[in-house]
């Protein structure tokens, strides 16, 4: 309110740990940071459904949840530092998505300051609310221009009993595409998690952070997570897709990592540790690349058809000019993280990859922001994803909820003319 009063401008932040500049003033913005409140509201055990402040970090969430036997619906890298508040205004993806879907999904309500400073109390802890608009899927996602959120509704899911988590190797993308047809038919229910990397990933990994991977010597790798309620009937499945991947040629090698050492298979080794040892060599590639040189991070969304493509075209397009042109991500729900090195910035190489990268991308009817959001860095590019119409109606949203523009300007939109 008293920002709105002085036209002073607002720049709304969390944990700030986004990859596009949403979260950092350009001018003269004053910070408005939720770190403070961190503040658990209520959890119903019945219902899974939590209400917290918006300066929750996330991985704390998840270690209080873990307590009452639930978990957080969503996971990512960043998990020790981002807010929940942060992860909403963004609609923070993850490795969870595949199972538990979007937070579009599952927060059920908001507490948002608007612009004037007055609060609009949406904090439905309904799971069904046909009553108007959905106004809280306004601000999910919207990046804190249209208001700040200060306490978030979310559903829960249970705590998975048991966990299994392999890790393979594939000769070809092509390969990689079919295992995971392969892996949804015969996993169903229990897939949580399809993650897959080339071996430009795996290199960095183990050259900058000193990690081994359990596979080697493949073009290809997939990171399949289980989990459910019975882990002998997970075990059977895990163990049918298992040797069905590997009789049909599709995996050349592979190692699974679970807590229960009565596993046993004939065509892989199971190994009895905590399955997270696995997933650091898929979570720890940013801090890899980080350190290769300079990193120009792309996240796109395509048809999983075409999902590779982007990076072998890029390579090509590049040739010596860029340091390592690598492609991982979230295959299961089409989301791709396209990351080039140099020894350091170049803006002739930036040239060569912009708009190429983005023009590549709508050509295939992709989105060039699949989960970090637009912020300052992207939003010029927003016709690349969006149409004039729905770009103009943006705006008008804009308009409506801050007339004076004072909430985290210049990021997400580009400039109404």
């Amino acid at each position: 309110r008293y920002c709105y009063e002085r036209n002073l401008a607002v720049n709304p932040q969390g944990g700030n740990t986004g990859l596009v500049g949403g979260s950092v003033p350009v001018f003269d913005e004053i910070i408005l940071s939720t770190v403070l409140m961190n503040q658990i509201i209520s959890f119903d055990k019945v219902s899974g459904i939590l209400v917290c402040q918006a300066g929750c970090v996330l991985e704390k969430l998840n270690k209080y949840l873990e307590q009452q036997g639930f978990i957080m619906p969503l996971d990512l890298g960043a998990k020790g530092s981002c807010h929940i508040g942060g992860n909403v205004a963004t609609n923070a993806g993850g490795l969870r998505l595949l199972r538990y879907g979007s937070l579009r999904g599952t927060v059920l309500g908001l507490e948002v300051v608007l612009a004037d400073g007055s609060a609009l109390d949406c904090l439905a802890s309904l799971r069904k609310d046909n009553t108007g608009y959905d106004l809280k899927q306004l601000f999910i996602g919207s990046e804190g221009t249209l208001g700040v959120i200060t306490a978030v509704s979310i559903l829960c899911p249970q705590k998975p009993k048991a966990v299994n988590l392999a890790f393979l190797g594939c000769q070809s993308f092509a390969k990689v595409l079919e295992t995971f047809t392969t892996c949804r038919a015969m996993l169903g229910e229990i897939l949580s998690a399809y993650e897959f990397m080339d071996d430009k990933c795996m290199e960095l990994v183990e050259k900058h952070l000193k990690l081994s991977s359990p596979v080697t010597g493949s073009p290809f790798y997939v990171l399949i997570e289980t989990s459910g309620s019975n882990s002998t009937h997970d075990e059977e499945k895990l163990n049918s897709f298992l040797e069905q991947a590997m009789t049909s040629g599709l995996v050349t090698d592979g190692t699974v990592a679970t807590d229960d050492k009565k596993i046993k298979a004939t065509r892989f080794i199971w190994i009895s540790l905590i399955p997270q040892m696995l997933w650091s060599l898929r979570e720890r590639i940013t801090e890899a690349l980080t350190h290769d040189g300079y990193v120009y991070k792309y996240d796109i969304s395509l048809p999983v058809g075409k999902l590779y493509d982007l990076v072998t075209d890029t390579r090509a397009r590049l040739g010596r000019s860029a340091k390592n042109v690598v492609g991982y991500g979230h295959l299961g729900d089409g989301n791709l993280h396209l990351n080039i090195t140099a020894e350091s910035y170049s803006h002739s190489l930036l040239e060569a990859i912009e708009p190429f990268v983005y023009e590549w991308t709508a050509r295939y009817s992709g989105s060039i922001s699949a989960e970090h959001g637009l912020g300052f860095k992207k939003k010029q590019f927003i016709q690349y994803s969006k149409p004039p119409e729905a770009v103009f109606l943006m705006q008008r949203f804009k308009a409506m909820l801050d007339p004076k523009g004072i909430l985290n300007p210049y990021k997400m939109l580009p400039s109404s003319s």
